[in-house]
């Protein structure tokens, strides 16, 4: 199909954002990102929070760095210069990105509170070795999950000593129920959608004064701390990420394609990238599912907004409505394009990654795991995509393996011809 790009500035809001599409690549240019200006978010994400996430993460006994590879074979197939690719399908051994941010959010709740109780400093590592146990086990945490964060708040629940309650919706798979439910976390299930189970657990929360542990601050005011919370501990990984090419005397990413989601991830990567880089920060590119894309349709309305379609998609941890508010604060000044891929090219990233004849090596991405280096191999395929992007034989890009196989039966299924 011929590409083509129309651009809608017609009928933007206040915001002045315009909507490129291409035919087989539909991007919204987001033309009010300001990536190379002065840093602005200081109050949500800092590189001192970035700092003090690391220092205590990094010191919990399960803590190890995740690798980051490098595709020369796939580079020189889009004719690009570099594509890394940060792997987290081990991180913590709970195999996805989230084992940074819920667990670091319920240890920074529990820090507060029983610094409150008892006038003391309180060191994560004494949460954990279970000196304030006494304290601690009469609280619960609550909150809503496609199936990763749940797992790392049960984790970190488990571990940090107080309950655990995690809403699981309708689309949420009984492999990865059983996986959450390993940590000794309470499961309740409901009908519906992620955000119905957003809406669940905040009602659960004020009937029981049960703490929300929300990864979107849509829960409403007074939460925003602790969704916060979760997207510094992601922090981890981009310090992780960045430390890693320079280290290697490697050059740093001119692109960045991350994942979506109700945005907190993308939030905390292009924050972070931005705050320290400046001038130098990257081209980042939002992707989502396309029946799941409430990033994109925030861009062309300039506010948060809700998806154009259903949810229903097979990257499980991507089926978000609606925009985290505060994710969205950030992204909308930062974030330059947002597209999306559909379930059979997110199928067929998974399949790349497994294949060490196109890798190098193979490599275990579960359905949400590979949508980024899938959004990068979607723009490299469309010559008007590639010029609107601005990706060339010189690009360097970063992508991030955000899951593994977290739940086995499924990605045996899509790895296979069953899909």
């Amino acid at each position: 199909m011929k590409a083509r790009t129309r651009t809608r500035s017609s009928q933007r809001s206040s915001l002045n954002i315009a909507a490129s599409e291409v035919a087989s690549v539909d991007i919204v240019r987001n033309e009010l990102a300001s990536p190379r200006g002065p840093y602005e978010f200081h109050r949500l994400l800092s590189r001192s929070d970035a700092h003090l996430a690391r220092r205590e993460v990094g010191a919990w006994p399960a803590f190890a760095p995740t690798p980051l590879y490098e595709f020369p074979l796939l580079a020189g197939r889009i004719e690009a210069s570099r594509i890394y690719y940060k792997d987290e399908a081990n991180r913590l051994g709970l195999g996805s990105f989230k084992a940074l941010g819920g667990a670091y959010a319920v240890a920074r709740l529990m820090q507060r509170f029983v610094a409150r109780e008892t006038g003391e400093m309180v060191e994560l590592r004494d949460l954990m070795a279970g000196k304030y146990r006494a304290l601690t086990e009469g609280l619960t945490v609550v909150t809503a999950t496609d199936g990763n964060h749940g797992r790392s708040v049960a984790w970190g629940a488990r571990e940090f000593g107080c309950r655990c309650c995690i809403v699981l919706h309708a689309g949420v798979s009984a492999g990865r129920e059983a996986a959450i439910a390993a940590y000794g976390a309470q499961i309740a299930r409901i009908e519906g959608n992620f955000e119905d189970s957003v809406r669940h657990a905040l009602r659960l929360s004020n009937r029981s004064g049960w703490h929300l542990v929300a990864d979107t601050s849509s829960a409403g005011q007074g939460h925003e701390q602790t969704c916060l919370d979760v997207m510094r501990g992601y922090t981890v990984m981009v310090a992780e990420a960045l430390d890693q090419i320079m280290a290697a005397g490697r050059p740093l990413p001119t692109h960045v394609f991350i994942q979506g989601g109700v945005g907190g991830l993308a939030a905390a990567v292009c924050a972070h990238f931005w705050e320290v880089l400046e001038e130098h920060a990257p081209i980042f590119v939002i992707v989502e599912p396309e029946r799941a894309d409430c990033l994109r349709q925030s861009a062309r309305l300039g506010r948060p907004a809700k998806a154009s379609s259903d949810l229903n998609t097979v990257m499980a941890g991507l089926a978000c409505g609606e925009v985290s508010p505060v994710a969205w604060q950030i992204l909308r000044k930062v974030a330059e394009f947002f597209m999306t891929i559909n379930d059979a090219e997110a199928i067929s990233i998974m399949r790349t990654l497994a294949d060490p004849k196109q890798v190098g090596r193979h490599i275990v991405a579960g359905e949400s795991g590979g949508v980024g280096l899938g959004g990068l191999l979607k723009v490299a395929a469309n010559a008007a995509a590639r010029e609107l992007v601005r990706l060339n034989r010189t690009s360097r890009i970063l992508t991030f393996g955000t899951e593994g196989a977290t739940d086995p039966a499924i990605y045996a299924s899509c790895i296979t011809s069953g899909w």
